[in-house]
C-alpha cells in the first residue's frame, strides 16, 4: 500500500489520549467515595475514647461525619479531603451541626498531611493506602497516638483491639514507643543489661545481671508504657519494672521482693 492510500477520505481515526498520572491524585483515583456509617463512626470515636481534649484527623474525610461526630463530644480536628465539593458538603454539615468552631477540612493529598497534631487519627481507606501510610505513623506519630480504622487492617501490624459490628469492623492502633537495642540501668549495686527486640508494639526481653540470665515474663508495651516482671535464679529476687519511654530513656519505679523484704525504687534506663 502506497504512503498516500493510508488515510481514506471516508476513514475515522480514533485518539486515545492517556491522561497525565500525578501521584499527588493518587488518592482521588485509588479511594471511591463510601461513607462510613453514621454507627460506625460513633463506634471507631468509642474504641479510641474519644472526648474532650482530643484532636481528631480524619484523612478522607468525606461529608465530615467522623470529625463532626467527634467535636460533638468535645474534641476538635479536621478533615482531610481532595474532593473540594465534599468539603463544601463537611462544612455545611458543620454549621449544621453547630460545630464550625471546633473543625476545620483542608483539601491536600493524605501523603503530605502533617499528622503530628492528632492524638486521634481516624480513615476509611484501601489496605494499599494503609500500607503505605504505616511507616510515615509509626515514624512521625507521638507513641499513644490513636489510629482507628473502618474495615481494613493494616497487614502484618496486629491490632492492640479489633471489633466486629455486623459486616463491619474497626481496627485501633495504637503508636508504640521505640524500644529495640541494648538498655542498661542499676538497682541497688547491681548492674542490668536488657536487649530489646521490637516488632511493632510486639517485644521480646533479654535480661541479665552480671554473667546471670533472668527469666522475664509479663512484657507489656502500650505506647510509652512498658513493663514486664523479672526473677533472679541465683537469689530469688523478684522484680516487677513498671516505666514511661522517652526517646532514650525509660523512667518509672521498680518493686523489688526479696523473701520479706520488699521496696520500690525509682527505675531509670539508659539506651546505649
Amino acid at each position: 500500500m502506497k504512503t498516500k492510500d493510508i488515510f481514506s477520505p471516508g476513514m475515522v481515526i480514533l485518539l486515545f489520549v492517556v491522561p497525565f498520572y500525578s501521584p499527588l491524585k493518587a488518592q482521588k483515583l485509588d479511594v471511591a467515595y463510601v461513607p462510613t456509617p453514621y454507627a460506625i463512626a460513633e463506634k471507631m470515636l468509642d474504641v479510641a475514647d474519644v472526648g474532650e481534649g482530643d484532636y481528631v484527623i480524619d484523612l478522607g474525610s468525606g461529608d465530615g461525619r467522623i470529625v463532626i461526630a467527634a467535636a460533638k463530644r468535645g474534641a476538635f480536628g479536621h478533615g482531610v479531603e481532595l474532593d473540594p465539593k465534599r468539603i463544601r458538603e463537611a462544612e455545611l454539615n458543620a454549621l449544621k451541626a453547630g460545630v464550625s468552631e471546633k473543625v476545620l477540612f483542608i483539601e491536600e493529598n493524605i501523603y503530605e498531611t502533617d499528622f503530628s497534631r492528632a492524638n486521634v487519627i481516624t480513615m476509611y481507606l484501601f489496605p494499599t493506602i494503609n500500607i503505605k501510610l504505616r511507616p510515615f505513623l509509626l515514624e512521625k506519630q507521638e507513641p499513644g497516638t490513636k489510629i482507628v480504622s473502618h474495615d481494613f487492617s493494616m497487614d502484618e501490624w496486629k491490632p492492640d483491639k479489633h471489633i466486629r459490628i455486623g459486616d463491619h469492623s474497626v481496627y485501633l492502633w495504637i503508636i508504640p514507643a521505640r524500644v529495640d537495642g541494648n538498655w542498661m540501668w542499676k538497682v541497688g549495686d547491681d548492674t542490668f543489661v536488657m536487649n530489646v527486640r521490637q516488632q511493632f508494639q510486639e517485644i521480646d526481653l533479654n535480661l541479665s545481671s552480671g554473667t546471670v540470665a533472668l527469666p522475664v515474663n509479663n512484657v507489656f508495651l502500650s505506647g510509652k508504657r512498658i513493663s514486664f516482671t523479672a526473677f533472679n535464679p541465683v537469689n530469688s529476687i523478684q522484680y516487677l519494672y513498671s516505666g514511661n519511654v522517652k526517646g532514650n530513656n525509660i523512667a518509672g519505679f521498680v518493686q523489688v521482693r526479696n523473701g520479706k523484704e520488699k521496696s520500690v525504687m525509682p527505675w531509670n534506663a539508659v539506651l546505649e
